[in-house]
Order: C-alpha cells, then structure tokens, then sequence
C-alpha cells in the first residue's frame, strides 16, 4: 500500500460523523476514498448528510499523526516472516464473509506470518468463552481447540484471558512446528499494543503461527466498548463458534448470538448445573446451540469438511466427557465431574479428613484433580 493510499482511508475512517455505514455508501457512490475527497459538497451532499458533507471538507485533527504512525508501522521489520499489512475493504485479501455482514470493517490491520491470510478462513471455527474458567473448561477449551487443529480447522479467538487464551494455545499444539495457519486472535485494541500484557509470549507465538487482527487504529487502548465490535468479527470470520463456558451476562453470549444471526452454527459445552460458569452454554443449548461433548459432534453439522477429517478425531481428541483415560480409582469415582468439598467426600467415602487431604495431594500432583478456591476439588478429563 502506498502512502497516499494509506492516507486516504484513513481520513475517511477518522472523519467525525462518518460511520462504516456511511463510508460504505460514499465509497459505492465515488470509488476509492481519494476520489471522495475530490467531490464538493453538493455532490457528497447527495450521498451523506450536510454535516458529514461539511466534516469531509476538512482533514480530521490528527490525521498526519496518525498516518505517521500507520506508515511506520507498516514498514517496521520483524522476524521470522512476521508481516504487517492492512487490507481494506476493496482489497482482493478481504474476508468474504465479512462482507456478508450488515457492518463490514473499512480496514483491518493484519499483524502474522507472510504466508497467511484472511481469506484461508473459510472452515475455521471461533472458540469462546470465559475469562475466569473452571479448570475443566480450561482443559475443554485447549483440547478441542487442539482436535479442530488436528483435524485441520484453524482456531479463532479473542486474545483474552481464560478460556481464549486456552484455545489459542490448543490450536498451536496441534500445529507443532508445520507451516499451516492454526489460529487467529482477533483484538480490542490497536495492534502495536498487547492487550492482556500477560499474552505477550502468546501473542509472539501466533504471530509466527497465525494472525493477529484489528479493525481499531493503531494507539487504541482496551476500551470497553470495543469488545463487542471485536466479537462481531469473530464471529463473522468463523464458519462456527463454539462457546466452551460463559457466565450470563457475557460477552461470549454477544459472539454466539451474532453467529447465530449470520445463519450459523453455534456450539455449546455442558456443564455442571450447579456452576454459574455453565449457564451460558445451558442457555443457548435450549435456544437451539447443539451440545457438543467431542470435535466430531462440531464436524458432523459442516459435511464438506466431515469426510476429510474424520479420520483424525479419536475418542481421546478432543472430548468434553468423562476421563477414560485415568487409572480406576474409587476416590476419583466419588469425586465425580463437579466441584466438591473434603466434607462431602469424607461423607460419601467414609475416609478420614487426613486420609483424605493425602490422597487428593497425590492425584493433584498427578494431574488428576484440580485445586479450586473455597475449598473444593474437581476431577480433570484427560486431555
């Protein structure tokens, strides 16, 4: 992209007043942005109202700044075949399924391996769900995102904490050291930011492995109302989410009914009716999500991809359901797949509180059970 080229979106997308509906129209009416520029007022009068005519008149405060920063940033070097480009909306590079939505992004800005694009995301699927997840969803998210990795689907999230960050690091498994895209992290903030600074190392990782995308510009700090324009592009992106656990009230809910709205499959993993970290997935199961308890349940409902990949999927790949994997052991049967007190367990078993606290030492050690604040324990399915 040439600066000049650069410097035309940008005004466009910076202008006070002029939303992506409006630039939409303005770009059908008079092509590429340069040649909005060139009309006078009465023409952009006969596309957009007086007063964006008028705010179109005069370049936005700030805008040399901002193509600075743009420019330079497009131009900085980094390693390992790490690219930055921004793809407009009239660009060849631009997702198709974005413009099937009824607010396609004017620009994206694309941070990840040279080999990769955005349009290489027709059968990928988004994985959602909490930031504070149980240990078991966090479990759930990395190894389905690993069995869609297997099977060959890249993994799309949003960078966040929780059950996010899970799923970007199951789909970077799967991929190992091969040169394909596993996964994609689409963003709240500016790219030339890291937002949780936690997911720095993440972030590194897939930009060597995958893409990371934004549709803010470039200094935009984690602002709250941006989340929910984040989640409208994973789901646009995605041939289907899949929402591992969520509260309620959640953002995952925003993606997954989004996903729904572009006439798209939306899955959801059960889990303990006594858990508020379930009854989000509870809720869209009965609006409609399928239940999923393995990847071949995902796979099943997009039949073009089901004979490939198939015979990838294994019982141990990729399952949200009982650990068959793990030693028979009658504490762990006891226990069972919900959170649990040493009280309840001495209740049910008939062991002592010492017995107890010693035995559950050494399954956590073992990776068999997991520590959870108040007290409790849950045992964990096989990866």
């Amino acid at each position: 992209m040439e600066r000049a080229e650069l410097a035309g979106w940008l005004r466009l997308s910076l202008t006070p007043g002029i939303g992506d509906g409006a630039a939409r129209k303005l770009l059908a009416a008079f092509g590429l942005p340069e040649g909005i520029f060139a009309q006078g007022n009465a023409a952009l009068r006969q596309v957009v109202s007086t007063a964006q005519a008028e705010a179109l008149q005069q370049p936005p405060h700030g805008l040399q700044a901002s193509i600075d920063l743009a420019w330079q940033w497009l131009q900085t070097a980094d390693a390992g075949g790490v690219t930055r480009r921004l793809v407009t909306l009239g660009d060849a590079g631009y997702p198709a399924s974005l413009l099937e939505m009824a607010d396609p992004p004017l620009m994206l800005y694309v941070l990840g391996a040279a080999d990769f694009d955005l349009t290489q995301l027709q059968n990928s699927i988004a994985v959602v769900g909490s930031r504070n997840p149980t240990p078991q969803g966090a479990t759930n998210a990395r190894s389905f995102a690993r069995a869609l990795g297997d099977a060959g689907l890249p993994v799309i999230s949003g960078l966040a904490l929780g059950v996010d960050g899970a799923a970007h690091q199951g789909a970077l498994d799967a991929a190992g050291d091969a040169p394909r895209l596993a996964t994609v992290a689409v963003v709240g903030t500016g790219l030339d930011r890291v937002y949780p600074a936690r997911h720095r190392d993440l972030a590194h990782r897939i930009t060597l492995q995958g893409l990371i995308v934004s549709e803010l510009p470039l200094g935009t700090p984690p602002l709250t109302q941006n989340f929910p324009k984040r989640n409208r592009l994973i789901a646009g992106l995605a041939r289907g989410t899949l929402v591992v656990e969520a509260a309620l009230a959640s953002g995952s809910l925003i993606t997954a009914r989004l996903t729904s709205e572009q006439g798209k499959e939306v899955f959801a993993i059960p889990g303990s009716i006594h858990s508020p970290q379930s009854r989000g997935c509870h809720a869209l199961i009965r609006q409609g999500a399928k239940l999923v308890e393995s990847v071949a349940d995902i796979l099943e409902e997009l039949p073009p991809l089901r004979t490939s990949v198939a015979a990838n999927v294994t019982p141990s790949n990729g399952h949200a359901a009982n650990d068959t994997s793990a030693p028979e052991d009658p504490l762990l049967d006891a226990l069972g797949f919900e959170p649990v007190s040493l009280d309840a367990l001495s209740a049910r078993t008939g062991w002592s509180a010492a017995a107890l606290q010693a035995k559950m030492l050494e399954l956590e050690l073992d990776g068999h059970i997991s520590r959870l604040p108040g007290g409790l324990f849950q045992r964990m399915a096989s990866t």
